[in-house]
């Protein structure tokens, strides 16, 4: 790691000598590297960051399509991409025909806040929940779609999340997800600077002193890989974040990516009841619909 993070400074730090430029883009595999990350803002010159957040075949298809659009077709209109809910949606019908066929009992919410709601209060009972909502994130960090959450506030979530349900390593971390208006009374968000990686869970940030044994669940060695959510980009999950801030005085989610050890991130509901029946999760979330595992019938 620790030669990772020189290599990378020192690139960036000769493509300024040659450039000039403030603003620094990156993607692939190791612009993954969230600890790297956030020494590219601290110990180089450059002052703005973005990484784009899918690695791999979906980064190159990616690429084709800016090539073509500027190259190619010769247009000069720019698209930010704050946001990476750009995977596959299922609605009602999908999402009520998968419960039928898996035969389970479910209880559907027509309203939103009363959802949100019932979810504040699995999570403060110590509930762990499989989040699954509109569209699938596109790249490799769940970003509040296809989610398991949890309180981040107890010292033991890790240790059952890891046993009990990812099925990894115990020294595993997690993420917290924390609405963005009050990021910065929890983070050092000072190496962030206006870099959007925060947005796609890609930058590791000290935790603040006063806040660490409040976020013991998702508090790594006085850091954390945060995801700062917005009311623009995800609606509902900034929503969850804000009630459960109102209930608990802790705006903040622990939120890893709702898959076990091994197996790609959930997809379709059908991808989400497989991993909800097959784990320790307690609750599953599924769009409008909520499954308790003590409720589960199976016919």
């Amino acid at each position: 790691q620790e030669v990772t993070e020189d290599i990378i400074v020192r690139i960036a730090h000769h493509a300024h000598e040659i450039t000039g430029k403030d603003s620094l883009c990156l993607a692939g595999g190791v612009a993954l590297n969230a600890v790297a990350n956030g020494k590219l803002l601290t110990k180089t010159p450059f002052k703005h960051l973005y990484i784009q957040p899918s690695a791999g075949d979906g980064g190159g298809a990616l690429g084709a399509a800016l090539y073509a659009w500027h190259v190619a077709l010769d247009n000069e209109d720019r698209f930010v991409m704050d946001h990476a809910y750009w995977g596959e949606k299922f609605d009602y019908h999908d999402i009520e025909q998968s419960i039928k066929d898996f035969g389970i009992t479910a209880k559907y919410y027509d309203n939103e806040s009363n959802l949100i709601n019932t979810v504040v209060d699995y999570l403060t009972d110590g509930k762990i929940i499989g989040w699954f909502q509109d569209r699938a994130e596109w790249g490799p960090r769940a970003l509040g779609n296809r989610s398991i959450i949890a309180d981040p506030r107890s010292n033991t979530v890790k240790d059952t999340i890891n046993d009990k349900i990812k099925f990894r390593e115990p020294f595993r971390p997690f993420a917290p997800s924390v609405v963005a208006e009050v990021a910065d009374q929890y983070f050092d968000l000072r190496s962030l600077n206006q870099s959007l990686a925060s947005n796609f869970m890609l930058m590791v940030v000290p935790v603040l002193d006063s806040k660490q044994q409040e976020l013991q669940g998702v508090c790594h060695q006085g850091t954390a890989r945060i995801q700062t959510v917005t009311k623009e980009s995800n609606p509902r999950y900034y929503k969850l974040i804000n009630s459960f801030g109102n209930a608990t005085g802790t705006p903040v989610i622990l939120n890893t990516s709702f898959n076990v050890q091994g197996e790609p991130i959930v997809n379709s509901p059908k991808d989400a009841l497989n991993t909800f029946i097959n784990s320790g999760l307690d609750s599953l979330v599924l769009g409008d619909f909520i499954i308790n595992k003590d409720d589960l019938n199976i016919e």
